[in-house]
This record gives structure tokens, sequence and C-alpha cells, in this order.
């Protein structure tokens, strides 16, 4: 492309605005189905199928024969991070190349990006403490940021770069801030419930020493409290007219409810793996639903462009 005189020369491949939001879209979906691959590694027992980290085994960075399915489902699940750095890659390649450039986006798309290595390494450090049941609860809460992070970025791209304005009243954000400390703690307590159950990802592996039926209580209750306040927001979204968030708070409801039914059937059919990796699954859901209802708060408003400078009033009597 030759360059004109004057002109500043323009981007070769721009990107849109909705292939942006595809792809930010795309990177929610693929860190969505890398805890749900994670968790199908555990459920198999299959969490030192490469007994070593970085490498599967301390002559090979792949799998071998003799490691057998195990092995291939954990190295699987290696490379599927991979691919899902692929996708956070191309996203800030994306924003990066965007015309005109997004403000706010470029930190949360290197967030994400950033994000992804740092999950993989407390995956490794997993693999090295003989999945000591702490540090996989840590890994999943890992996945969990990166999850928020990425919704915060898809969020972003469809919004205007004004400033932020409230749509509910004061007391309702603050209630829906509560919420989502509960639905926080909730994930934090499913992960030392799973941390004193039967699937610990390999045979020998620890277990975290905790009454499986008491810590599972206090997992109930958490999630009767974060149901208890969902409803709560659900009717008050409503009375002050806040359709859009009174939306949210429903599909919020209607996922708590499935998650909640799960875990239900889960713990008195004595855990098996199916409904565990559905229960994953339905944590990741419970927390995007959660952020879907503090973003129906508030909306950013469209960019205003400084108004033009008046000219100065000519001095009376001048002539032209």
């Amino acid at each position: 492309m030759r360059r004109i005189r004057g002109v500043k020369r323009s981007v070769r491949f721009p990107v849109s605005p909705t292939l942006l939001r595809r792809l930010a879209y795309t990177s929610i979906i693929a860190n969505v189905a890398i805890v749900v691959t994670g968790g199908g590694v555990r459920l198999t027992a299959s969490g030192l199928g490469c007994p070593t980290w970085p490498r599967c085994t301390d002559e090979s960075y792949t799998t071998t024969s003799e490691m057998g399915v195990h092995g291939v489902i954990e190295f699987g699940n290696r490379l599927l991070t991979f691919a899902v750095g692929i996708i956070a890659l191309a996203v800030v390649l994306a924003v990066l190349a965007q015309r005109p450039r997004r403000r706010g986006l470029l930190p949360l798309a290197v967030g994400v990006l950033l994000g992804i290595p740092a999950q993989a390494v407390v995956g490794g450090i997993t693999v090295l403490t003989n999945l000591n049941p702490w540090v996989v609860g840590l890994h999943f809460l890992a996945s969990m940021a990166v999850i928020a992070a990425a919704y915060a970025l898809w969020r972003r791209t469809g919004e205007p770069d004004g400033p932020v304005t409230p749509t509910v009243p004061a007391p309702l954000r603050t209630l829906a801030w509560i919420t989502a400390v509960v639905t926080t703690a909730v994930l934090v307590v499913g992960t030392w419930v799973t941390g004193s159950g039967p699937h610990a990802g390999d045979h020998g592996a620890a277990r975290n020493g905790l009454d499986p039926e008491a810590i599972s209580q206090v997992h109930a209750d958490g999630v009767f409290l974060l149901i208890g306040l969902s409803v709560a927001l659900f009717f008050a979204f409503r009375a002050v007219g806040a359709q859009r968030a009174a939306r949210a708070a429903g599909v919020l409801l209607a996922v708590e409810s499935g998650q909640g039914l799960i875990g239900f059937v889960q713990y008195f059919t004595h855990l098996p793996a199916a409904l565990v990796a559905a229960h994953m699954l339905g944590s990741c859901l419970v927390l995007l639903a959660t952020l879907g209802v503090l973003w129906s708060t508030r909306e950013r408003l469209p960019d205003t462009p400084p108004a033009p400078a008046t000219p100065l009033a000519e001095p009376v009597g001048a002539t032209a």
C-alpha cells in the first residue's frame, strides 16, 4: 500500500466490532470448556496421567504408550490450554487492529491472555504436589477468575466508551454486589466439598480431611442464601421498573435452580461422575449469570466528543 502524503497509513487488516465481539465470546466458551475437560481428567482418575510438569515424563514432553489412556487424557487436556491461549492471543491482536482503537479493551484482553499461562502453572503445581486438594481447588478458582475477565471483555466490546451510570437505585446495586460475594463464597466452599469427596483425580491422591457431610451442609446453606438473595433481587428490580435487571436476575435464578437440583441429586446418588461434570459446568454458568446481573445494574453512555471551541467575539468597531 503506497503512502499518500499527509495521510496516515491505514490498517491493512481492520477488525470489525462484530468480529471482535465474536472472538471475545469464543474466549468465554473456550475457558468454560477447559474447566469441564479438566474436571474430566479428575473424574477419570487421570490427574497424574502425566506424572510431572512441564514435561509429561522426566524424558518426554508428550505421553507415551506405557502411560495408557490416563496419559492420553491428561496430555490432551494440556494441549487444550494452547488452543485456549491461541484464542486469547487472537482477541488481543484483534483489539490492537481495531480502528478506531477502543479504550479499556486492551487491559482486559491482556489480562485474559496472561491468566491462561498463570492458570496452567497452578495446574502444574497440582501435579507436582500429587494433586493436593487445596491446590486443585485453587486451580479451579483461577479458571473462574479468567472466565470472569473474559466475560468482562465480551461485555465491554458491546458498550460505548462513555461514562458508566447506574440503572437501578444504589441499595439494589449494593444487594447485587452482595449476591456476587455470596456466589464467590459458594464456589470456594464448593472446592472444599470436592476436596473431601471421592473424586481425587488419582487413586493415591490425598483428601483435605474435612467431613464430607458437614462441609456439604455448609455448601448447601450458602446455596440457599444465594437463591434467597436472587429472589429478592428479582422482585426488587421489578418493583423499580428495571426490566433488564429483572430478566438477568431471572436467568440467575433459573441457573441456580438447575445447579441446585444437580447438586442434590449427585449427593444422594453418591456422586456419579457424569453429574459431577454437569455440576462443574453449572458452576461456570452460575458465575456468568451473576456477572450478568452486575452488568444489568449499570450502563455505559456514548462517548460525547468535546464541544467545538466558541470563537471569540469580534471587537466592536473592527473593520474588515
